[in-house]
């Protein structure tokens, strides 16, 4: 949420595909979309004709697991495409190279959402330790 934050994507009323179902991040983050407003459909490896689904997204968020599942030809041109996926050899859940043809913005893999989750840990990890030292004066 906070790439896309950071890069003022406009959630409202846009179509959300999350290509994942895991409870730490595929379902998380289809809750976060749908609460701004994006109407969300969750796919994963197994969903029959996942090519429709991922070529109608504005924003797609693959959280998969599997290497390269979603094809460049099936990105929605225009499309934001965040890949939470990091398999070895440093390769995501999106065919970055012909994905990042069709794509308004796209994450690289590595370099992309992994650097924002540790951003966002020790930011958390800062103002926690920020919220203990003043809770103690008082």
């Amino acid at each position: 949420m906070r790439l896309l934050e950071a890069y003022q994507v406009v959630l409202r009323g846009r179509r959300a595909v999350v290509v994942g179902r895991s409870a730490i991040l595929g379902r998380p983050m289809g809750t976060l979309l749908l609460a701004r407003d994006a109407t969300v459909t969750y796919c994963h490896s197994r969903t029959h004709d996942l090519a429709a689904h991922v070529g109608e997204a504005d924003i797609l968020v693959a959280a998969a697991g599997r290497v390269e599942l979603i094809r460049g030809e099936w990105i929605k041109s225009g499309a934001v495409v965040i890949d939470a996926g990091y398999h070895p050899g440093n390769i995501g859940d999106v065919a970055f190279k012909a994905a990042a043809h069709r794509a308004a913005l796209i994450t690289p893999v590595p370099g992309g959402v992994g650097p924002m989750t540790i951003a966002v840990l020790l930011a958390q990890t800062l103002d926690a330790t920020e919220q203990h030292r003043v809770t103690r004066r008082v």
